[in-house]
């Protein structure tokens, strides 16, 4: 019987455009694929183990052609809309009570703070959860098993209990490997409004 439903955040309520985003990115940077410094500092930024001020500066002096406000515009390309239906969704799931409702999310501050700035509900949407982790928050991200255990041991939640509902096959993959149900939601295809419809089995076991 499930119990506890585990929200990524990015293609599930809020729109992404990864792959132009990432595109855009390496033509604005002027370069053919993203160095492993790059990548290494990405990670970081995204657990919280480097500042804004570090990370921008590092942007900054790598990339000297483009200003920091330029990077950080460049940065937070990705992030498109987050329609409010999703919103009333969710706000009826929580009416409902039939769930503890958590969110899990690889979210770095200046992605967190563009939707501060730009989502009038957020704070309605932060409160209609249990529990709610970003990673640069709790310093774990995913598609590694710790931040799945952190969650699961500090709610003292059972993994079979539980669904877990990504866009990310990595991360789904890990949830499975620890006995989480799943789903593996397909962005702009699928929607989350329909997580109770009859293909998704997942609530029936």
């Amino acid at each position: 019987m499930i119990d506890t439903i585990i929200f990524d955040f990015g293609n599930v309520f809020i729109d992404l455009d990864i792959e132009n985003g990432f595109r855009q990115c390496l033509n604005t940077l002027r370069i053919p694929h993203l160095s492993e410094d790059i990548i290494e500092i990405n990670k970081l930024y995204e657990i919280g183990a480097i500042s804004t001020d570090d990370f921008i500066s590092f942007y900054a002096e790598k990339f000297p052609h483009l200003t920091k406000s330029e990077l950080i515009d460049l940065w937070n390309i990705i992030l498109k809309d987050f329609p409010e239906y999703r919103l009333d969704f969710l706000k009826n799931l929580k009416a409902q009570n039939a769930y503890r409702l958590i969110l899990l999310s690889n979210t770095n501050e200046l992605h967190i703070d563009w939707i501060k700035e730009r989502v009038p509900f957020y704070e309605d949407f932060k409160n209609c959860f249990d529990a709610f982790y970003l990673s640069h928050e709790i310093n774990l991200r995913k598609p590694n098993a710790n931040i799945f255990e952190f969650v699961l041991n500090t709610n003292n939640l059972k993994a079979e209990h539980c669904v877990f509902i990504d866009d990310n096959a990595d991360n789904i993959a890990t949830a499975k490997h620890l006995d989480i149900k799943t789903w593996h939601i397909t962005p702009y295809m699928e929607d989350i409004v329909n997580l109770f419809s009859s293909q998704k089995m997942v609530f029936k076991i």
